[in-house]
This record gives C-alpha cells, structure tokens and sequence, in this order.
C-alpha cells in the first residue's frame, strides 16, 4: 500500500468553542512527504453547514496557502474557528480538517471533535430588503418588502417597525409582529399608500427598519425610499394680445406721440411634487432680429414651491414708427422650467404685439391700394390689361418641354416668351418680354425638341429664322428662305432635332438639313415636295419620323413619307371647296400614331394611322364631331403628350378641353369642358402637362396670351398617374 505524501497532524483533537473566546484557534501541522518542492492548502467541513450561504464565514486560516516546501519539512497553519459551522447551533459536532496540494494531486483529512456551546448573548436575526432600490410614485400603492432569517433551532416572536417614514403614508399601520420558526424564514411586507400633496415632495427619504425578537439582540436595517415626480406645470398668458400704446382715455386723444408698453400677466402654476424655478424666453415668429424690441419678465429668480402658483408680468417695448399701418410683433414665449421631469402644459404660447403708428395712415393707405390697382391694371402683370402685349393676332404659342416657360409668335413681327409660373401668380409678372422683332409677321414659332434651347419661326414672306431661346441673341442664329413671299404656315422638327419641315401657302412642303446648323447652316432645302393645295398645317407622325401629316386647302389630308417620297391621301369625312380649310393638326409626343385635325366649319376628327402607316389599307377616323365650337370655325387644337387630352380655340373665343380614351374616343362632357372665354376669336392653343394639372396657354386675335388650368381626370382611365 502506498504511503500518503501529505502527513497531517492535529495536536488537538476535542476543542471547547464559545463565541468570542480566544480558546477557539488550533494548530495544523502538514508535512510534505513526497520527493518534490510543493505547496499545500488545508480547509474546514461541517456536517450540515453547506445550508448556509456561500458568504458566511465561520473559520479563518493563516495562512491561506503555505510557500513550496521540501520534500521532509513542514508547515504549521493555525485555524480560528470563529461563528458556529451552521448559525444558531449549539451541541457536539464533527468537523474535517482536508490537506491538499495542487502539484501532487493528492490529499488527506483527519476529523476535529467540537463542542459548541450556546451563546450567552443570543442569536441575531438575519435582515434583508430584497428590491435594491425602492421607488414610489404619490397616489399608488407600494410595497416595502423585508425578509427576516432566523438562524438559531428555538422559534422567536419578532416585531418589525418602520422608523422615517410618515405613519400617514402606511395604509395598515408601521407595525408588523410574527412568530419565525427556527432555522426558517418569514416574509414581512408594510403596504404604503403615498399622498399627492406636500407630505409627499419628490426626493430621498431615509428610513430604518427596527427589528427587535424574544430570542435574542435587537437590531436595524437602513434603506431608502425615492418618492418620484408627478404632477404637471403649465403656463396662462393673459391676454393673447395687447397693443402699443395701450388704449386711452378719449379725452388724451392729443397726446398722439404717448407711448407705453405692452404688458401681459403669466401664471405659472406649479401643480407637482417638485420645487420649481422658472425663466421665459422671447422668439420673433417671422424674424430672428431682436434688437428692435425689449422685454422684461418681473419677479425674477423666484421659487416656486410644490402646488401653488406665482404671478409675473412681461413687459414689451417697441418704438413706435411716424408713418405706415400697424405693425405687428408675433411672438412665442416659452417658459424654462428648471425641472421637467413632469408634464408640461402650454410651455410655449403665441402672442401678438400691435404697434400702432403715430399718424394713422387709413386714408392715405386708401388711396394708395387705389393707385396699385390703376398701376396694376394698366401693367403686364395683369393679363387682361388696355393693352395687349401683342398688337395683332396671336399666330402660335408652344410650351417648352418642361412647361416652366412658353413662346408666342404674332402678325406683330414678334416673338415674346412667357413665365408660366406668373399665370397664376400676381406678383410674377408672367411676361418676360420680346425675344425677336422681324420684318415680317410671324406665322408659326416652334422650340427645338433636343434640348428646347433653339427656336424655329416662320414668317410671312417665307423666310425661316433660327433663334436663341435664352434670348442671348436678338439676332438670328440662323435665316434660310426658299421661295419668297411663300408664307411659312407650319413647322415641325425630326425628334433629333436634325431635320426641320416646313409648310408653305404655295403648297410646297421643305425639308431643311440642320446638322451643321452652327458652322454650315442650309442655304437650300434638302428636299422639295409640292402639293397642289395651300398648306396650312404639317406634323410628324409614326415612331420613325418617317412620314409627315400634310393638310390645308380643300380640306386636304395626306401622309407623306419623306424617306420613300410616297405620298398616301386621307379621305377626309366633309368634302371642302376653295374656302375650307384643315386650319390645325396636332400630334401627341408620345402616341405618334393618333392624329387630331381641325376645320374652318367647326369639325375636330380623331384618326388612329397605325394600320395607313404599316400597309395599304385606309387610315381609320376614331372620332369626330361637328359644332365644336358653337357653329365657329376651330382654329387651333394640342394634345397632351400622351394623347389623354385635346385642346382646342375657336372663333367663338372659347378655349376648350376635350378628354379622351385610351382608344381616343370622347369621355366626360362630349361638349368640351369650357376652359376660357374671350370677346375675341382664339387663334392659336397648347398643352402641357404637369403633376396634377391640365395646363393650357392660348392666344387670341386681340393679341392676347392667358393661360388655363385645371386638375388631370385621373378616374377617367387613360391618364395614370
């Protein structure tokens, strides 16, 4: 059998242990017998202690681990046995003494005989409060939970009081009696009811639980109680508005010069638990300038104590001006309270400040809304002022392809750009001016599609003029004529902007090459083709931009394929003589295949040309109704860019809006939506769509430019927003 290489002696084998007796320590002697340097460590087991917590200390050892020892020598550790293994116990008892040691792995016990006699003094009660920290909020019930321990085997008759604390705060008193079994424990719970009034302000309260029992000492535990905030704080101004100067007595009507301060009482009412300062600041609504006005608030730096009210006053000066109407001081004050840990009501609040001039100014004030209006009246921002800004009939007008600005052309000899924003608003003046005055009149004016930053005019002794959108350049950029006097009807750019048509009253159909418009620009057309009617209107039809939509005189209509030079004629429903005429056609951006023809007898048709335009077969009129306009020749029509809406302008001066199907078909009112109405003819309409409106611009013989809106028929069907 091997030999143990820890040896263990204990020179005492029966001890005597009483609290507090210096008896109470013995000697350990442990012996390293094995062959190495080691190091050695030695503990206590009571039989039935491991019910204690694993923070009760009843021995103690010196020292906790001895240094490396040889092999043969020893090491001597005292132990001070200085609590009952297990609290409360008194009797015989066996205790293990365990040598150990962590480089041999091994180790040996020898058992200590202990005699444990009871205490004179008594046992202590164990004492706890299990919430660490203890809050309350006045009006809601808390608990104040204590957890009692009797450690010693006799049961005891405690009594709990709760010391600090309010006895009005304790719905069931502050007392609590119990008996506590030995070696059990007992739950004890005080039920506290905080008021909402002074007895009950939002700090710290200390109080101490005294814990007395037949068994033994008394003794106390101390904790803490935060009561919480509660309540609200809320601001009255009164009243919400005063002036400068305060109103007077009539009889000190003379002292006009007089002023004196506005003044206004605040309250503030602190309705909570917590002791509260307060200061108020001053914010211009409409202006970050304070300098042109002082404010005082009196008392200042004052507490206000928990559920009551202090009175101030805020006083405000501003100096008076001579001449002028009234002027008014929008203001927020905004109370600063120190704590807002409650709820705060009305902390910021409008009120108005009226300074009143020294010399009421009423009548003058009168007579210059007077001179506005007469100002106004006869000035471009009115659009319907004495005089128009063109000085004949308004030939064309387009929107640009963000409709942010618009063009007309006129027999005037001008070409004037427009601000469409200003339409709608009096105080942009909506026309900005002449852009070009020409020679001749001015029959047709398109925006280059790429870009939009050229404009193409055709004029009356068929000449043709390249502008510069931007107005940059009053001059023309470009000027190319073919045949004089042969007066330009219609204009029509290629989508790429690299080809410009133009349609003549002698029924010659141009082609103009601009693709080296800056540094060779045409003095020929590329391509001449003649119809033996005069031309009254041109579009480009089809996705391709291969083929051009001519009408005009005799109410012709034919399809031109510039590429091939075919030429394929649409039968038009009412057979013209020598004085009717296709006066406009139009074409949607972005369904090239709908055309939109309009007559001097007053007759709009709808055609769809994908099967004219793909085959042989006949264009297919979708639509078409008479009396469009009252009997009246229609003089111009537009499409909206996706074909939803035509627009149209008649000798009966009214501008209209025609909504359509997907298929191009009339919807809603079959009789137009009347969108304007003039003592004049309309000459010339456009479209233009935005976010949620039907934009239209017209033009009239008078010379007149107006625009007109109104809201996109979503519900309709073809417009999808």
């Amino acid at each position: 059998m091997s030999v143990n290489q820890i040896g263990l002696e204990i020179p005492k084998k029966e001890l005597n242990f009483k609290i507090g007796s210096e008896k109470n320590s013995f000697p350990v002697v442990v012996i390293n017998n094995s062959n190495q340097f080691s190091s050695f460590q030695i503990e206590l087991i009571a039989a039935g202690a491991d019910i204690q917590g694993a923070d009760y200390e009843w021995y103690t050892i010196s020292p906790d681990v001895s240094v490396k020892i040889p092999p043969g020598d020893l090491v001597e550790f005292v132990v001070s046995i200085i609590e009952p293994p297990i609290s409360g116990f008194s009797g015989i008892m066996n205790i293990t003494v365990r040598a150990f040691s962590i480089e041999l792995r091994e180790e040996n016990r020898e058992v200590l005989r202990v005699n444990i006699q009871e205490s004179s003094r008594g046992s202590v009660l164990k004492a706890e409060i299990p919430t660490q920290k203890i809050q309350a909020i006045p009006l809601d019930n808390l608990e104040i939970t204590v957890l009692i321990g009797n450690p010693s085997q006799q049961n005891t008759n405690v009594t709990l009081r709760c010391l600090g604390l309010p006895d009005t705060w304790f719905t069931t008193g502050n007392m609590q009696q119990f008996t506590v079994k030995g070696g059990s424990q007992y739950i004890a719970t005080f039920v506290c009811t905080l008021p909402f009034d002074l007895d009950a302000i939002a700090k710290s309260y200390e109080f101490t639980i005294d814990i007395s029992h037949t068994n033994g000492l008394p003794s106390q535990l101390k904790s803490s109680l935060d009561v919480l905030p509660k309540g609200s704080l809320a601001v009255i101004c009164s009243p919400k508005a005063q002036t400068i100067p305060a109103r007077r007595s009539w009889k000190l009507w003379w002292k006009l010069w007089a002023s004196s301060p506005a003044r206004f009482d605040l309250i503030a009412d602190n309705a909570s638990n917590l002791p509260q300062k307060i200061d108020f600041e001053l914010e211009n609504v409409r202006s970050s300038d304070y300098t042109d006005f002082t404010f005082e608030v009196s008392p200042n730096d004052i507490e206000i104590p928990p559920f009551s009210q202090r009175d101030f006053t805020l006083q405000i000066d501003k100096a008076r001006p001579w001449l002028g109407r009234e002027k008014r001081l929008n203001l927020l004050i905004k109370a600063n309270w120190q704590d807002i840990r409650v709820n705060t009501i009305d902390e910021v609040q409008p009120i108005e400040v009226i300074v009143k001039p020294i010399v009421p100014l009423a009548p003058l004030i009168l007579l210059s809304i007077i001179f506005l209006v007469i100002l106004w009246w006869f000035s471009p921002f009115n659009p319907i002022n004495p005089f128009p800004p063109h000085k004949n009939t308004v030939t064309s007008v387009q929107y640009d392809g963000a409709g942010i600005h618009a063009i007309s052309g006129s027999n005037d000899r001008t070409i004037q750009t427009w601000d469409v924003s200003g339409f709608e608003n009096p105080f942009v003046n909506q026309n900005l001016g002449i852009l070009t005055e020409a020679q001749k009149a001015i029959r047709t004016v398109r925006y280059r599609p790429v870009n939009n930053d050229l404009i193409a005019a055709g004029l009356e002794n068929g000449e043709i003029q390249i502008l510069d959108a931007q107005g940059q350049k009053k001059q023309p950029i470009a000027t190319f004529i073919y045949q004089t006097d042969d007066r330009v009807f219609g204009l029509d750019y290629t989508l790429d902007s690299r080809n410009l048509f133009s349609g003549h009253g002698s029924g010659n159909l141009l082609r103009w090459d601009l693709q080296n418009l800056f540094t060779n620009p045409p003095n020929q057309p590329s391509q001449i083709k003649k119809f033996d009617f005069a031309i009254n209107a041109i579009a480009l039809v089809g996705k391709d931009d291969s083929t051009l939509a001519i009408a005009g005189r005799y109410n012709q209509l034919v399809l031109w394929n510039w590429v091939t030079n075919t030429v394929k004629p649409i039968t038009y429903p009412n057979v013209g003589g020598q004085d009717d005429y296709i006066q406009s056609i139009a074409v949607p951006n972005n369904q090239r295949n709908f055309l939109a023809t309009a007559d001097n007898q007053g007759f709009i048709s709808i055609w769809d040309l994908n099967t004219c335009l793909q085959s042989d077969r006949p264009c297919q009129i979708i639509e078409g109704w008479k009396d469009a306009h009252n009997g009246k020749p229609v003089r111009s029509i537009a499409f909206s860019a996706e074909g939803c809406y035509l627009v149209s302008g008649g000798d009966d001066g009214e501008t209209k809006l025609w909504t359509l199907t997907p298929r191009g078909k009339r919807t809603g009112d079959l009789k137009g939506k009347v969108l304007g109405t003039n003592s004049y003819a309309v000459s010339a309409v456009d479209a233009h769509l935005n976010a949620q409106d039907i934009l239209a611009i017209s033009g009239t013989t008078e010379g007149r430019v107006f625009s007109h809106k109104t809201e996109r028929q979503f519900r309709l069907g073809c417009d999808q927003k």
